[in-house]
Order: structure tokens, then sequence, then C-alpha cells
């Protein structure tokens, strides 16, 4: 299995769901950033489980233990490694689909290709291993502070109901990280009732990054826009993204063609990059989430053995995905986003030369 991402900003994950502890490494902080560990808690507060009703009732502080790469306040330029402990599992809660595979988890895939699974809460599938990434991108936060980015997110749809306002502060402060406090109640009621219903819904997270320079992203592969869609598509339950403008697809050039001007675009359909390359206007990312498969209503499914089961999921699980990953959204935007800042860094000489000096020219 491959549990890293990232190139000189690196992050590896480990752990299971039901296991001791989900813990992440990350490689590549530059030294002396100082660490903030408010920043850090409150990242893993807004993804915390039992937080609210909106959310899976299974009760987890989440407290990071950082074991390494922090000496007085400040990152050493060494491995950070971090772990939070499990605490509230209930491994008998999965006994029953110990032996059966359940409708669009990742059970029967897992097993087709190992030939072994954790059924315990999914093991290494189960979305609990986006902690690490929460902690990843709270360290890249710390970082991308220094150069005045910031990055932001929130749900802008619930159950096909799009909202219009995008206020990235609201957000932080709603209970479902709503971005349109005149949608807030109604998506809020949409969740109820899946929950009624013993269902679940989908639903729609964007982020927003500010602050971005002119030039991350690396063509042609390391493209700002790939990269993005490659970490982003790696969360548990994301079934696209869309950059941008997201009604480009129905529109015409000329409708959709970013002005240039003087001081910069005119508009910002290009979502923040154009030829993968940042534009300086604000990074502007869709993340579309599908509804939880942890439902609890009859399903249909097979054994292990290949033999038709009916069967009805136990448990505590999200009624929507969408609400807690867009936290892990906004970690995964920031850590690409830190990635290519520091590989952007070396891409020019006198970037170089700043650094080390321009030394003896006629050796040259």
């Amino acid at each position: 299995m491959f549990n890293s991402f990232g190139e000189l900003y690196r992050f590896t994950t480990f752990g299971e769901s039901h296991g001791i502890a989900i813990g992440v490494v990350v490689d590549g902080v530059p030294a002396g950033v100082k660490w903030d560990e408010k920043l850090l808690q409150r990242e893993l507060e807004r993804r915390r489980p039992g937080r609210n009703k909106f959310a899976t009732q299974r009760q987890e502080k989440d407290t990071p233990v950082v074991l390494s790469g922090i000496f007085e306040g400040k990152t050493t330029g060494t491995p950070i490694g971090v772990v939070i402990y499990n605490r509230d599992y209930r491994s008998r809660d999965y006994s029953s689909i110990k032996e059966i595979f359940r409708p669009g988890h990742a059970d029967f895939t897992y097993f087709s290709k190992y030939g072994i699974r954790d059924y315990r809460g999914g093991g290494r599938s189960s979305a609990r291993e986006t902690i690490g990434r929460v902690v990843a991108g709270a360290i890249a936060k710390m970082v991308l502070a220094r150069f005045g980015i910031e990055v932001m997110g929130g749900v802008i749809e619930i159950g096909g109901v799009r909202g219009k306002e995008e206020n990235y502060q609201f957000a932080r402060k709603s209970p479902i990280f709503a971005l349109d406090p005149e949608r807030e109640e109604e998506w809020m009621g949409i969740i109820d009732r899946a929950k009624s219903n013993r269902d679940s819904i989908g639903g729609v997270v964007k982020v927003r990054a500010t602050g971005v320079p002119i030039g991350l992203g690396e063509p042609i592969y390391k493209k700002l826009d790939n990269l993005l869609a490659s970490g982003l598509m790696s969360i548990n339950g994301v079934k696209g993204i869309y950059i941008g403008n997201s009604t480009a697809h129905r529109s015409t050039g000329s409708q959709n063609n970013d002005p240039i001007l003087p001081d910069g675009l005119g508009s910002n359909n290009c979502g923040g990059m154009l030829g993968g390359i940042s534009t300086g206007t604000p990074v502007e990312v869709e993340v579309y989430f599908k509804p939880t498969p942890s439902i609890f209503r009859p399903q249909q499914t097979i054994s292990v053995d290949g033999i038709p089961v009916e069967f009805t999921l136990k448990g505590r699980h999200d009624p929507v995905i969408a609400v807690r990953g867009s936290v892990v959204a906004e970690a995964m935007v920031a850590v690409v986003l830190l990635d290519l800042l520091l590989l952007n860094g070396v891409r020019r000489i006198e970037n170089l030369e700043k650094i080390y000096g321009k030394g003896n020219r006629d050796n040259f």
C-alpha cells in the first residue's frame, strides 16, 4: 500500500480505525517555524467525531501527542511525528459483518486484492485515517501563514440544494460548516430527514485559498490542478472535483475566459490557475462527496464465500460525509500549496543566489 503524499513537503499516515492509534509522520517542514499547538488542536476539533448530531456519535477527544520534530516551540527541520490514540471504538458493532461485504465500502475490493481485511470499522479504509491528513494540513497552514496564504472551506451544497453565498467566516462557526447562512437551516433539515429515514445524503464542499502567489505549479505532470485533484480524490467518499467556475462546461469561451488586466485577472473563472500554474487570484476548488455508504436499512450483499445475504448495519456513522470532509479537503489543499511553494523556491537561479551568494562567475 502507498501511504505517503507529497514531494518536498511529505506526510505518511499509519494506523487503523479500531487499532491503538492513528498517526502521521510529516517531513520537509522548514526549521524555525513557530509551533502553533492551538491551531493544530482547533483543526482536529473541527474534524472530531461526536462534536454534534450531524456527525458520528463516536466520542473521541483526538488529542495529538507530538513525538518528534519540535524543540522549544519551533520546528527543528526533522520529521514531525504525531499520534492520536483511539479510545471509543466498539469492534463488537462490526462482528455481524465479519464474513460479509458492505455495499458502497472498500470491503469487497480490499479482500479481493489482499485476501484479508480488517472488518472493524473498515480498518485502514476508514475515514478515521484522515486525522493524519488534518495534522499535516494544520502544520502546512502554520508555514503558509508566514507568507500570507490562508486556506478556508465549507459546505456549499447538501442533497442537491445549492447555496448562493460563500461566507467562510460564518462556516467556521456553523455546526455543519455551511457557507451560506440562508441555507444552513434547510441543509440541517435535509440531514435530519436522511437520518430519520435511516439513510444518508451527499454534499459539495468548496475550498478557497487566498494570498497564493503567481507561479505555483510544475508543468507538465505536477500542475497545481492535477496535484489538487490527486490529493482531494484520495479522501474517502470523494467522487469528483471542479476547479473554478463549476458551470464552465455549459459556458462559451467568451463567457468563461478571464480578462487579463494590468493589475491582474478581471475575474476568476479559472479558479486561480492557468496551465497548471497559479495566477495570483484565489485558488477555488469544489469537492463532491457521495452519500455515506453506512446506512441502517436492509441491504443486499454477498458473504466472503459468495453467498447472497441480506443484512442491516449497526454502529455509529456520519449521515453526511461532506461536513467533516470539508476539514480534510482544506488540509489537502494546504498540503499541496506548501509542497509547491517549496518546489517553486528553487526554480530560479537568483533565488539560490540569495541563499548561497553568487560566488565567482568566471568559473562558469
